[in-house]
């Protein structure tokens, strides 16, 4: 049975800029096919644009606001809400609020930072 406790998982920061503490993954579990990821920005922060060109991802906010943008199009987001990245699709999430934002991460198939490709805010 495999039970990480999120105090017990090492936080680490991603090629786009977050700081995520891996929770279930191929790396510390039996899980093959996905991956669950506790994610925090400080207030003010932002993460690169990026893309992952396999990986499709949903981000489930805990506490915090932010502006979440795919592709063209941006709104605000907050406790409770889920939010799909499809795979290829330009993605960035910046932290509005005063506060730390946190939310959940998961990956399909798991997180790679090899899957992860940055993009410059003209692309």
């Amino acid at each position: 049975m495999d039970v990480i406790n999120q105090r017990d998982a090492v936080p680490f920061t991603t090629a786009d800029g977050s700081t995520i503490r891996e929770l279930l993954a191929h790396r510390n579990s039996s899980i093959r096919q996905q991956s669950l990821a506790e994610a925090r920005l400080a207030s003010g922060q932002a993460t690169t644009p990026h893309h992952h060109r396999v990986t499709e991802e949903i981000y489930y906010i805990l506490s915090g606001t932010a502006q979440m943008t795919l592709g063209p199009l941006s709104r605000m987001v907050g406790p409770g809400d889920a939010i799909a990245i499809p795979p290829g699709l330009r993605h960035s999430i910046h932290n509005t609020g005063p506060s730390e934002l946190v939310f959940l991460c998961t990956c399909a198939p798991g997180y790679e930072p090899t899957d992860t490709f940055l993009e410059s805010l003209s692309e």
